[in-house]
């Protein structure tokens, strides 16, 4: 058995371990790694990044489908009708996170990270044991950060295997499913949905409450739901799932007027959630403070347990990836000596449908129900040049501002490729601007950024182009 001491332990090497560590290394911190899996998690191995790619592939081919079938308004045409090779694709897909799994490694080593390959078990809260290839080695610390993610809810009357499928499975599938079927209209059920329908399955999604996307308010989720419908997506709201049929072929959905109907179905997919990673050996044992199923934290991501702290996912919503790596920079600077706090003003959520929608901020109804006066401005996409040549004119951008000193307390969008004015929608908050601060920026011009400097016109009662 073999023994090593460090200061600083990060277990799980995803998106907020794998920067905390890095960012420690950096400082001089001597710091240990452990993960059980590639480094870079579920984001970068089978979620956002995987995802992502395979949604790109999904665009591409459905506008080369669209040519081929005479309806591109650009006036292109093609001869012969496309064809997909899925398992060609899936393998480009594995490319790219082959290629960013070398690349955390990579930087681990650069920042002098020592990297330890095996799943960690709890002795205590300053030491773990870890079973590797070359046998057990225990790593004694002074501080540890449990950065250990979270995994997709299953369902105990629709358990993963057979024709039911988390996204991890959707993500690796190298055959393309005629029929399928998305419990769960959320983020992940409509960005994989929507994926699968341009590739040509038939998809249905079934989602329990009144609207997908429950999480944004309806204005914003109008344009995507319409696009749903183009792409001939079945959607089917106040509908709960019950089970599989007797032969397993089929979902058996209840609808919200109390009817039963079976949805036959090659694969299932069920997102309905993430649930933290805490069942790690040995965890159940530490004193920690939970807050529900996640692990409580305090404004520096310290736990309840003296020198163990938590980060990303297993912290809580919201479980997205940035905010877990702005935890980690934070905490491997707090455990060099650095003074530092958790004061982050926003944090931007991407949903990555067709529209894509982009929230940072409050929201107007979020605003008012906190007690503030607001004013609101909104600009389509319709009236903006650059989304015109670009077959995008769906959408909008709406800025939420104080009535009193047009402070910017929010900024939404939905249109295509809106993803891409997260950083600026972020910044503006965080440097606490003004309607007027974002107004008088000299925008370039033709950009789909225009529309931002075109609400914040239209909040101030003159917006130019509309």
């Amino acid at each position: 058995m073999k023994e090593i001491s460090c200061k600083l332990l990060v277990i799980g090497a995803g998106p907020g371990g794998y920067v905390c560590a890095i960012r420690a290394g950096q400082l001089g911190v001597d710091t240990v790694i452990v993960e059980a899996g590639k480094p870079g998690g579920t984001c970068l191995n089978v979620g956002c990044i995987p995802s992502k790619a395979l949604i790109h592939a999904a665009e591409e081919y459905e506008k080369i489908r669209q040519m081929a079938e005479g309806r591109s308004p650009l006036g292109i045409s093609l001869q012969a009708p496309p064809s997909l090779d899925l398992a060609a694709t899936i393998a480009w897909k594995d490319g790219i996170v082959g290629r960013l799994n070398s690349g955390v490694s990579g930087l681990l080593r650069k920042a002098r990270v020592k990297i330890v390959q095996g799943r960690a078990a709890f002795r205590d809260g300053k030491t773990v044991e870890v079973q590797t290839e070359t046998g057990m080695q225990v790593i004694r610390a002074e501080m540890v950060v449990i950065a250990t993610g979270s995994k997709p809810v299953e369902l105990p009357f629709l358990p993963f295997g057979g024709p039911v499928i988390s996204s991890t499975e959707a993500l690796s599938l190298t055959t393309l499913p005629k029929r399928l079927v998305v419990v769960g209209g959320g983020y992940i059920g409509l960005e994989l949905g929507t994926a699968f329908a341009k590739l040509g399955s038939e998809v249905t999604v079934v989602e329990a409450t009144d609207q997908v996307l429950p999480q944004y308010d309806g204005e914003l989720v109008r344009p995507v739901q319409k696009r749903l419908q183009q792409l001939g997506v079945r959607v089917l709201t106040g509908a709960k799932a019950k089970g599989l049929s007797g032969q397993g072929e089929a979902l058996l959905v209840e609808t919200e007027d109390g009817k039963e109907h079976k949805l036959q179905a090659d694969k299932i997919l069920v997102t309905v959630g993430r649930r933290p990673n805490t069942d790690m050996a040995g965890l159940d044992g530490l004193d920690l403070d939970r807050s529900g199923a996640f692990l409580r934290i305090d404004d520096q991501c310290r736990t309840s347990m003296r020198g163990v702290f938590a980060i990303g996912d297993v912290t809580g919503e919201p479980m997205l990836a940035h905010r877990a790596m702005a935890q980690g920079e934070m905490v491997a600077e707090i455990a060099s000596g650095l003074k530092r706090g958790w004061d982050k003003r926003c944090i931007p959520a991407v949903c990555f449908t067709d529209p894509e929608i982009l929230s940072a901020g409050l929201s107007p109804d979020e605003a008012r129900r906190n007690g503030l006066e607001v004013r609101v401005g909104q600009f389509p996409f319709s009236a903006n040049g650059r989304a015109m040549t670009m077959l995008a004119e769906d959408g909008f951008v709406r800025v939420v501002a104080r009535a009193d000193n047009n402070v910017v307390l929010g900024l939404q969008a939905v249109g295509a490729g809106v993803s891409e004015l997260a950083s600026a929608f972020a910044l503006a908050i965080e440097m606490g601007a003004r309607v007027e601060d974002i107004a008088a920026t000299v925008h370039a011009h033709p950009t789909r950024g225009e529309a931002l400097q075109e609400a914040a016109l239209k909040a101030l009662g003159h917006a130019l182009h509309i």
